[in-house]
């Protein structure tokens, strides 16, 4: 595929509410309407050098620890930061760039059974270049940060990415683009990480790719996406372009054991970033739709925010590509991209809706 359509089919997938009543489930098929919705409030109005929020993962002191992807304004450096139990903002590392493009691009991160924070760096944002992305190592002590390592290399678009057991999981949301599109999950075990020899993937063939997906959609050729498991090791993986979440449940030898789609149209218009609750509830941002879904163990899907394009300024959602619960809210990130529906504004938020 000419690196240019590569770019563009990348972009694309991380480029990838409003009324007071009580949320309702959308029937399958239904189109998604402000009557199921619940508004959302600023949580924070962050200054230009902290743009494009995206992924976030909890560690085990209670923070939030949140990719500032910074693609709106490239000219400050991606990095990492964390929201902490009383919702203070604070800096943990700024992430190398990549030698060739000058730049990181942080998508999906995840805390692995080692301690240390794994980071899915989106190069498609930075370059025309196929196969650039990374998967960063975040080296962590005392809760703070004292380095940053390349593990993995490779990737077209390193984009959901979420830990199990004894090994770390990286969407990849492109591999092909020649009718039905193929994406999936690499898994890379804890213990063949090495920043010496970063393990260099080479798509279908690659024996790291634990999962395989194919996306059927025309006019969004975007894949696998939003990533998570939940406490019993089944995971769950956001199909973009269909509009559907995937749950995966892996044999003792971590091969795939059962693949089905869970839930799928319900309202929502795409599948971005997920995450899943203790509950296991799966917490879909939907991009397209400017809406958060929240997902039930049984597959039944409700809008629990939804509304029209906006700036963000009373707490709207704008371009949503991630949310996560903490202590009763929902804190949302909005990649604020220009893409499909959406045009970027000059405000940069993450919204929180009040679960409780």
């Amino acid at each position: 595929m000419n690196p240019m359509t590569r770019l563009s089919l990348t972009i694309a997938l991380a480029s990838l509410c409003a009324g007071c009543s009580k949320p309702k489930p959308a029937a399958p098929g239904q189109s998604a309407t402000s009557e199921h919705a619940v508004k959302p409030r600023i949580g924070f109005l962050l200054p230009d050098k902290y743009n494009s929020p995206d992924g976030m993962s909890i560690g085990k002191d209670g923070c939030i620890y949140l990719s500032m992807n910074n693609v709106v304004h490239q000219e400050f450096p991606a990095m990492i930061l964390r929201i902490t139990p009383d919702d203070k903002l604070e800096e943990v590392i700024t992430l190398p760039p990549h030698p060739e493009t000058k730049l990181a691009s942080p998508l999906g991160n995840g805390f692995g059974a080692d301690g240390n924070l794994y980071v899915a760096d989106n190069q498609a944002f930075c370059t025309k270049e196929p196969a650039k992305s990374r998967v960063l190592r975040v080296n962590m002590k005392d809760g703070k940060a004292t380095g940053c390592d390349v593990v993995a290399q490779g990737l077209n678009m390193a984009n959901g990415l979420a830990a199990w057991g004894d090994s770390v999981y990286v969407c990849e949301s492109t591999i092909n683009s020649d009718g039905p599109m193929p994406s999936g999950v690499y898994r890379f075990k804890l213990s063949e990480l090495d920043p010496a020899k970063p393990i260099t993937v080479t798509g279908l063939d690659d024996p790291h790719l634990a999962v395989k997906l194919m996306t059927q959609s025309k006019e969004h050729k975007v894949g696998a996406n939003g990533l998570d498991f939940d406490k019993d090791g089944n995971m769950y993986v956001c199909n973009f372009g269909d509009r559907e979440v995937i749950k995966v449940s892996f044999d003792a030898d971590g091969k795939v054991k059962t693949q089905a789609v869970l839930a799928k149209d319900q309202g929502m218009e795409s599948c971005d970033g997920l995450h899943v609750d203790a509950d296991g509830n799966c917490w879909v941002a939907d991009f397209l739709g400017n809406a958060v879904i929240k997902i039930d163990k049984v597959g039944k899907a409700t809008i629990v925010a939804k509304n029209g394009e906006s700036d963000g300024a009373d707490g709207s959602l704008h371009a949503p590509s991630e949310c996560i619960p903490r202590d009763g809210k929902l804190y949302i990130s909005n990649i604020n991209l220009t893409y499909g529906p959406h045009t970027a504004s000059k405000l940069f938020t993450l919204s929180v809706i009040d679960l409780k």
